[in-house]
């Protein structure tokens, strides 16, 4: 070979090298912090909604181990945790953050004002979230799931339909929810159904103890229905809810539909592994370089009505037609 073609051979090997580099280059890894208020960490892989949200992610391009790595953080229910919790997550400066829970997200809106916030909440402008539905305008978006006061009363008024002569309720839930508008529409509701509604209070620590011990006061000849609230740290003992409720005999309306799947009586909710899919994609638009101030802050509009009539059974209760056909899923 000739030295100038060696030369020049050696320049355009040389002129590629870069190139093949680049080419080989492994895509830059994102971080992203998932805040969970109640749901533990050693829970979060067999929790269908946080499999559901990162199957959508993974299906969407980033795959964990791969271009993603993600931190997870739960408080476990202490409500009095969820300040240092949040300042414990932003002092790590992931690429963005992904909660649940408007108490949750308040704190974490209190912690930064620039590091990407997604969240699934109740209603974010009543909750000073957000300023605007349609253009948040900070560093925060997401999904709200509060489609208006009255939905709480709705829930009353199903298992009124489903349960006659409908007397004494009780409400599992936070002082805060019950003092809420849709606290205050239920119980208005109540009134005018002339049932007496009276709230069964959460502590500052909501766990298994917490909810025995709430369960273990509600007698069945002074209780013929319940209601379980959808404070967020509700949605971490769904389950125990059902089997507590099932102990003492008493009808009950739920928040999530796999309750009534696992033998709650109904529930009226919103589909929540779609609302978890739409979080998803709107971190996947901001890790790819969307704005969070600019994307819409997603109304969840569609709510569904469960009835599980096996268990209606188990109760002695006769569903009107009515209400059966009315429901988007009868489980028989």
């Amino acid at each position: 070979m000739h030295r100038r073609d060696f030369i020049t051979l050696l320049g355009g090997a040389a002129a590629a090298w870069p190139l093949a580099a680049r080419a080989q280059q492994p895509a830059k890894m994102k971080r992203i912090a998932f805040a969970a208020p109640a749901v533990k960490v050693a829970d979060m892989g067999s929790d269908p909604s946080s499999a559901t949200f990162f199957e959508e992610i993974k299906r969407l391009g980033y795959v964990e181990g791969t271009n993603l790595i993600v931190d997870r953080y739960s408080a476990e229910g202490k409500i009095d945790r969820y300040g240092d919790l949040a300042r414990e997550v932003v002092g790590t400066h992931p690429d963005l953050i992904y909660t649940t829970g408007s108490p949750m997200t308040l704190q974490l809106k209190a912690a930064t004002s620039t590091i990407p916030i997604v969240a699934l909440t109740g209603d974010p402008i009543r909750q000073g979230i957000v300023s605007s539905i349609a253009r948040p305008g900070g560093n925060i978006t997401g999904v709200s799931v509060d489609a208006g006061f009255e939905i709480w009363a709705k829930r009353l008024e199903l298992l009124a339909q489903a349960v006659p002569k409908l007397v004494n309720v009780v409400f599992v839930g936070r002082q805060v929810t019950w003092e809420n508008p849709g606290g205050r529409g239920m119980r208005e509701g109540a009134q005018k159904l002339g049932i007496s509604l009276v709230l069964a209070p959460l502590g500052s620590t909501i766990n298994e103890a917490e909810y025995r011990r709430i369960f273990s006061s509600l007698q069945r000849d002074q209780v013929d229905g319940i209601i379980i609230s959808e404070d967020g740290e509700n949605y971490a003992h769904r389950f125990l809810l059902v089997e507590l409720v099932q102990q003492i005999g008493v009808p009950a309306i739920y928040t999530f539909r796999d309750q009534a799947e696992a033998g709650g009586l109904m529930s009226y909710s919103w589909d929540i592994k779609g609302t978890v899919r739409r979080n998803a994609r709107q971190v996947v638009e901001i890790l790819n370089g969307g704005n969070p101030g600019d994307m819409p802050y997603v109304q969840e509009a569609r709510f569904e009505l469960v009835i599980n009539l096996k268990t209606a059974r188990a109760l002695g209760l006769e569903i009107p037609d009515g209400l059966v056909a009315s429901a988007n899923a009868v489980i028989e």
